[in-house]
C-alpha cells in the first residue's frame, strides 16, 4: 500500500473543501464557525483509498487548506509534508491573488507533483471554460504544473462531472511520486493537539520521515519533553505503525495538552539539537521587494511559525528574483534539518516574499565562508561529510554528533566515512573523526607543545596529559589516540601521566644540580627531625622558583616524600621507620604517641602527622588512642 499526501491550494470560495468532500465523502470543515461562514479557516483532513497500478491500494491522504489571505498563516502549516497538489482554480473566477500565492509557495517548498483542477464548471458555458483553461495553462507554463505534462481536469463538485476522470489523474501522478524514506529517522510535524475522552492526549500531523510505532519514546522539540505513543491511527484507522508520507494520530503518555502546540515537532530522544539558527539558501519571488541585510520576516516550516531575522552573506539586500545565502535567526528554538523547505513572509503587510532550503542547523553565529555553504549547497554525501568534520577542526566529529547536524542515518553515515576514510581525507581517532589535514596540524601543535614545554621547563620531566590536552585544545579521547600514534612512530613517550620528547629528562644546570644535592643531603642526614623546608631553600645558590621546581622533582622522583603541608622527610628516613614499627611489633602489635615518640625520638609536632602518614600508608590503623600496627 503507497501513501501520498494530497495538499490543496487555491483562491477562497473556488471550492477546496466541497473538492475534497465529493472526492472522499469527508467534510474537511471541523469548526463550527467554518460551517456557519461557509469559509475554511484552518486545515482540515480527510482520506481515500483508490487501486493503484499494477493491483497495489493507493492511500491519498488529504490536508484541506484555508484560501482567504488572513488564514495563509494556517494554509502554511498544512502545505508543508505534501507530496502532490490540487491547484483549484474555479471555472467562474479564473486565478485571483490567493492562486497566485498558493502557487508560488508550492513552488518555493518544491512541490514537484500537481493536478490543476478547473472546479464549478457547471457554472459556465463551454466557451468560457475553453478561455479559462486557455488562461490557467499560460499561467503555469515552465512550471511543476506546465500542461505538456500536467493534467488540468474540469470538474463540478454539485454534479460529479468530471470527478472520475479527476480520480483517474489521480492514480496517474501519485503513482509518479517516490516513496518517502520509512527507514529514516522519525519526524511528526504537529498541526493538531486534542483531547479525546478515554484516551487523553492526542496529537496529529503528516510523518514526513521514518516510522512511528506504538510504545516508542519521542522527544518533544523544542523543549525536550519525552513522551511514550500509547496508539497509532492512521487516516483514521487504528495502527500498529505509521509510516513516511502518512497522515497519523498519536494518543501520547506523559503530556498533557497544554504542553503541547501546532509547531512543535517529535522525533527520536536524544538524537536531534533545536536550534535558533540556520543557514539557508534563500530563494525572493519576482513579485517581492528587495529584502534588505538585518530585515525581519515571519518565517514558516513544516507547521511552525516565528519571527526571523535574515542575516545576509555578503549581500546588503536581494533583488527580486534572485538568490543568495543567509542565516536566519530565529525569535525561538525550532527543529530544522539540511534539506527542510521554508517560507518567508513579509513582517508588515504580511505577504509571501520568498522561501529557501535550509543548509546548516548547527552554524557559528556569523559564518561568513561562503563556500562552505556552497558545499553544502552542492557537495556530495561524502565531501559535505568531510567539510563539517574539517570545520570542527581539533575537536572533530562523532557519528551521533553527526546524525544532528545532518539526520541521516548512522549507517548512511558511517558508509560515507569509510569512503572518505578510504580515499585518506578522514581519520578515526576513538570515537571521534577529525579531517585528514587537521591531524597533520594537530600532529605537529602536539609535539611542539611539548617542545616548548621542555624549554620553558627544564626542571620537570614532562607535560602532563590535561596540561597538554588543554594547550592543543582537543578532547581527550583524541589527545589518547594522537598519543598513541606519536609513541609508535617515537615522537614522543609517555610515562604515567607525563609527556616527553624521546629520551628527554630533567636538564640541571651546574648551580641546579648543585642546589639538588644540597636539598637532598639536608633532609637525609636529618633522618626523622627534619628541617623547615623555607630554610633550606633559603641557603640555596638559586631563585626561589627554581628551589621550588627542584623540590618538585624530587617529589615527583620520590626521593622526598611530603606528610603534610609543612613536613617533608627523604624516602630513606621513612624506610627506616617502617623497619623500626616492623621490629616493635615483635614486642607489641599496638602502639600509642608516647610510645611512638620514645621509639623515633621525634616531639609530638612531628610525631602526630607521622602516624597520620602511616595510617594513609596502610602501615598503622587507629583505634582510640592507640594505633595497630598492621
Amino acid at each position: 500500500m503507497k501513501s501520498v499526501i494530497v495538499g490543496t491550494a487555491g483562491h477562497i470560495d473556488h471550492g477546496k473543501t466541497a473538492l475534497v468532500k465529493a472526492l472522499t465523502g469527508i467534510d474537511a470543515d471541523r469548526l463550527e464557525e467554518e460551517k456557519r461562514r461557509g469559509i475554511t479557516i484552518d486545515i482540515g483532513f480527510a482520506h481515500l483509498e483508490l487501486p493503484g497500478p499494477n493491483g497495489e491500494v493507493l492511500r491519498l491522504g488529504f490536508v484541506d487548506v484555508p484560501g482567504h489571505e488572513r488564514f495563509v498563516r494556517n494554509m502554511l502549516a498544512g502545505v508543508g509534508g505534501i507530496d502532490l497538489v490540487l491547484l483549484v482554480i474555479a471555472a467562474d473566477e479564473s486565478i485571483k491573488p490567493q492562486t497566485r500565492e498558493h502557487f508560488d509557495i508550492c513552488r518555493l517548498l518544491a512541490v514537484r507533483h500537481g493536478i490543476t483542477v478547473l472546479t464549478k464548471s457547471d457554472a459556465v458555458d463551454a466557451e468560457t471554460l475553453d478561455v479559462v483553461r486557455l488562461e490557467v495553462e499560460e499561467f503555469l507554463r515552465g512550471s511543476f504544473l506546465d500542461p505538456t505534462h500536467s493534467p488540468i481536469v474540469a470538474v463540478s463538485s454539485l454534479t460529479g462531472a468530471g470527478l472520475p476522470e479527476l480520480k483517474q489523474a489521480l492514480v496517474k501522478v501519485a503513482a509518479e511520486v517516490p516513496a518517502k524514506d520509512s527507514n529514516a529517522l522519525a519526524r511528526l510535524p504537529i498541526d493538531r493537539v486534542f483531547t479525546m475522552k478515554g484516551f487523553g492526549t492526542v496529537v496529529t500531523g503528516t510523518l514526513v520521515a521514518g516510522t512511528i510505532r506504538r510504545e516508542d519514546e519521542l522527544e518533544v522539540f523544542p523543549g525536550g519533553k519525552r513522551v511514550r505513543v500509547r496508539g497509532v491511527q492512521v487516516h483514521g484507522e487504528p495502527a500498529e505503525q505509521a509510516l513516511a508520507g502518512q497522515r497519523t494520530a498519536l494518543n501520547l503518555a506523559g503530556v498533557a495538552v497544554e504542553d503541547l502546540a501546532r509547531g512543535m515537532m517529535l522525533a527520536p530522544p536524544d538524537t536531534f539539537r533545536a536550534t535558533e539558527r540556520a543557514d539557508v539558501s534563500l530563494s525572493l519571488l519576482s513579485s517581492a521587494k528587495p529584502l534588505k541585510d538585518r530585515a525581519r520576516v515571519h518565517l514558516h516550516a513544516y507547521t511552525s511559525e516565528m519571527v526571523a531575522e535574515v542575516a545576509l552573506y555578503g549581500e546588503k539586500a536581494i533583488k527580486p528574483g534572485e538568490n543568495a545565502y543567509a542565516q536566519l535567526r530565529m525569535d525561538e528554538r525550532t527543529l530544522l534539518l539540511p534539506g527542510d523547505r521554508f517560507i518567508v513572509r513579509q513582517f508588515s503587510p504580511v505577504v509571501t516574499i520568498g522561501g529557501g532550503v535550509v543548509l546548516d542547523a548547527t552554524p557559528p553565529l556569523r559564518s561568513k565562508k561562503g563556500y562552505f555553504l556552497k558545499m553544502l549547497d552542492e557537495g556530495t554525501p561524502e565531501r559535505i561529510t568531510e567539510g563539517r568534520i574539517a570545520r570542527q577542526s581539533n575537536q572533530g566529529l562523532t557519528v551521533p554528533q553527526l546524525v544532528a547536524e545532518t539526520g541521516w542515518l548512522p549507517t548512511s553515515i558511517r558508509r560515507h566515512l569509510a569512503e572518505s576514510i578510504r580515499r585518506g581525507q578522514i581519520l578515526q581517532l576513538g570515537d571521534r573523526y577529525l579531517h585528514g589535514a587537521v591531524v597533520e596540524v594537530l600532529r605537529e601543535s602536539i609535539v611542539s607543545g611539548v617542545t616548548a614545554f621542555h624549554k620553558e621547563n627544564p626542571l620537570v620531566a614532562g607535560i602532563s596529559k590535561e596540561h597538554l590536552r588543554e594547550t592543543v585544545a582537543t578532547p581527550p579521547e583524541v589527545l589518547a589516540a594522537m598519543l598513541d600514534l606519536l609513541t609508535s612512530e617515537k615522537k614522543l613517550e609517555v610515562a604515567g601521566d607525563l609527556v616527553r620528547l624521546p629520551g628527554r629528562g630533567v636538564v640541571l644546570k651546574d648551580e641546579e644540580a648543585e642546589s639538588k644535592k644540597t636539598i637532598e643531603q639536608a633532609f637525609s642526614s636529618a633522618g626523622l627531625q627534619v628541617p623547615a623546608l623555607y630554610n633550606v631553600l633559603a641557603g640555596l645558590k638559586v631563585d626561589k622558583a627554581r628551589a621550588q621546581k627542584i623540590v618538585t622533582l624530587l617529589l615527583r622522583d620520590k626521593v622526598l616524600v611530603k606528610i603534610s603541608d609543612e613536613l617533608v622527610f627523604h624516602h630513606s628516613a621513612l624506610q627506616q621507620l617502617r623497619g623500626q614499627l616492623a621490629a616493635y611489633k615483635t614486642k607489641s602489635p599496638k602502639i600509642d604517641v608516647g610510645k611512638f615518640k620514645e621509639l623515633t625520638g621525634v616531639s609530638r609536632k612531628y610525631a602526630i602527622p607521622l602516624l597520620e602518614y602511616l595510617d594513609r600508608e596502610r602501615v598503622t590503623r587507629r583505634v582510640g588512642d592507640e594505633r595497630v600496627i598492621l
